[in-house]
């Protein structure tokens, strides 16, 4: 074998979507590896809040693939490339387009940086006429990026099984919530799952071996499996009792996208492509030509689920699927700014002053939603859950991917996390289906006197007269629910009220211009 680790890690290795979860491991993997990273996303702010973004040999690039300009400049001075960029969202009528030209881009980027190869990862499948929409995409992506003229190296992964990855969820929570599922034939395909870790020494090791430059290489695990025996396998390494599955054949992709979307933290637009992809044929067919290059252990699929469910235990997620996407602020507000309430703005503003600082007070904020809850009237916030759950949202089922770290990009809840700053403020944009945008800000400020004050602010942008109505409904429930929010925060960091909780009127803000 001819390594060529040393040639490479002159120059650093470019990880394009590195808050996604595959491209946030591979990352961290290669940072570990001693080598030179430039990670790129379309959030700067999501991958400084990394654990791994502090690293001395971590360079983080703004990059938008469908802008080629961005993208030739994140590839400028790079050795290699890994091209991490595909959607995953059926709702998108154009997610094909868009992976199309972001490809596109990613060739003509590669030319211009005269990058020495791209490492892809897509889809295991096969020929068949049936194949789904998603899969049809990667394997167009991977044709686009072979077609150019800097080499690729291609690994066609069939399920990825670990803590965090969007197959795994869906199936950690079928099997724990549903004793009983009927589910469509497409369940008895088989298919040949892998392990997260065995994935990621694929991806890294390639990078030092040139006898991977231009190969194309299916990845799977050991055994062949149909979703069926996947279940009875989570079921026993969890500790439950045999599920009772059902195969039917009326069901379709569609119909089992919205049982999971409504069972699970999974919303349906990234449900339907992995309900079809249970129904795709994705075994190895190159007969593990890759071991003979990368020989490593192959974990079963008995340990790759005690595995995931260890980390899920030691609540240890590196990376999950909700840390990929766009998080912004909405357009009618300034990032780390007061929103302006002029116009159709509609604010409610309340305050709590008490005994502590504001560093003790954050401690419960920043362990706000997912399993703690919101410290006040929790079944309130579970009916809203609801309610946006059959509407198509995110629901509360989605939580958070750590019990008490919190970052900029990180999902919570219906909310997404926009600012973090400890002992200051946190800022978050809400993904619920509604009539309008919203967003909830906690400020916290240290007064003369020792105490703290800390300031709930929930803003909302109305679309219509539907949004209208739908601030004039929620709005009596803020009294309420607000208030409680604030006392059960300041009991939460064990502070003595000195004012409050009460409701003040929003500072008059000058109009942006």
């Amino acid at each position: 074998m001819v390594r060529i680790k040393n040639a490479v890690s002159e120059k650093p290795v470019l990880v394009t979507g590195a808050t996604g979860y595959v491209g946030g491991r591979v990352a961290l993997r290669l940072l570990t590896a001693g080598y030179k990273v430039r990670a790129t996303a379309r959030s700067l702010t999501k991958l400084q809040a990394r654990a791994w973004a502090g690293h001395p040999n971590l360079e983080l690039v703004y990059s938008d693939a469908l802008d080629l300009d961005s993208l030739t400049k994140a590839a400028d001075g790079c050795g290699a490339a890994y091209y991490f960029i595909h959607s995953m969202d059926a709702a998108s009528k154009d997610y094909a387009l868009s992976d199309r030209i972001a490809a596109q881009n990613m060739v003509k980027a590669a030319q211009s940086a005269q990058l020495e190869r791209i490492i892809y990862l897509g889809g295991l499948s096969s020929d068949s006429p049936e194949l789904s929409k998603h899969l049809k995409s990667r394997e167009e992506v991977a044709a686009i990026l072979e077609a150019g003229p800097v080499p690729v190296t291609h690994f066609r992964a069939a399920m990825i099984l670990g803590s965090g990855s969007a197959s795994f969820e869906m199936l950690r929570y079928l099997v724990e919530r549903l004793p009983l599922m009927i589910t469509s034939r497409r369940a008895l395909t088989p298919s040949q799952p892998i392990a997260i870790r065995n994935v990621l020494v694929y991806l890294i090791n390639s990078l030092e071996l040139e006898e991977t430059i231009g190969q194309t290489y299916d990845i799977g695990g050991p055994q062949i499996l149909t979703y069926l025996e996947i279940i009875d396998i989570y079921a026993k390494e969890a500790g439950l009792r045999k599920r009772i599955v059902i195969p039917v054949s009326f069901i379709t992709p569609r119909m089992a996208s919205w049982i999971v979307h409504l069972v699970t933290p999974i919303p349906g637009n990234i449900a339907m492509p992995l309900a079809e992809g249970i129904g795709s044929n994705m075994i190895v067919q190159d007969g593990h030509r890759v071991v003979l290059v990368i020989p490593q252990k192959l974990l079963t699929c008995q340990e790759a689920i005690h595995m995931a469910l260890e980390r899920i235990e030691q609540k240890v997620i590196k990376s999950s699927w909700m840390d990929a996407g766009v998080s912004k602020p909405p357009e009618w507000g300034h990032y780390n700014d007061a929103p302006y309430a002029g116009g159709d703005i509609r604010e409610s503003w309340h305050t709590i002053t008490v005994k502590t600082s504001p560093e003790k007070l954050w401690a419960p904020i920043s362990e706000i939603g997912g399993d703690r809850g919101w410290y006040f009237a929790n079944w309130l916030w579970e009916i809203r859950g609801f309610i946006d759950r059959l509407a198509g949202g995110f629901g509360v089922r989605r939580g958070r991917r750590s019990p008490s770290d919190l970052g900029a990009g990180d999902a919570l809840d219906w909310w997404r996390v926009l600012d973090a700053e400890p002992g200051k403020r946190l800022f978050l944009v809400a993904e619920m289906k509604a009539p309008g945008e919203a967003t909830l800000e906690f400020r916290l400020k240290q007064n003369e006197d020792g105490t703290s004050e800390l300031v709930q602010i929930a803003s909302f942008m109305p679309r219509g007269v539907a949004g209208l109505a739908y601030w004039y409904l929620v709005y009596p429930f803020h009294f309420f629910i607000f208030k409680g929010m604030l006392k059960g925060i300041a009991r939460a960091a064990g502070a003595e009220i000195v004012h409050g909780p009460v409701e003040i009127k929003p500072p008059k803000h000058k109009k942006n211009r």
